[in-house]
């Protein structure tokens, strides 16, 4: 994989308004400059800048095992790909919550 290259993110969300709970889970993974692959995980309250993580890899594909680890355990724990799915009909979209 070339320094250019990097996998697509992927977005989670886990929306339950009956909790109070709007959480988004970001997932990339992208080279490093030495050859190796880092995964960066963001997460938090939607709305919020959320908290970084960032793992570092010998290689790109070690992170990406790594990232579809965590995706599996974020998908079994109840988070979604597609936010609009997520959603009860009637409820705000993201971004107008007030923070």
């Amino acid at each position: 994989m070339g320094l250019t290259q990097a996998t697509h993110p992927t977005l989670l969300f886990r929306i339950n308004p009956a909790q109070n709970m709007a959480r988004f889970y970001l997932l990339t993974v992208e080279p490093t400059l030495f050859g190796g692959g880092s995964l960066m995980r963001c997460w938090g309250r939607i709305g919020t800048k959320g908290q970084l993580k960032i793992d570092l890899f010998d290689t790109v594909v070690e992170a990406s095992e790594a990232a579809g680890k965590l995706l599996h355990d974020k998908l079994k724990r109840g988070y979604s790909r597609n936010e609009e799915n997520s959603r009860e009909p009637g409820s705000k979209p993201i971004g107008t919550q007030r923070r």
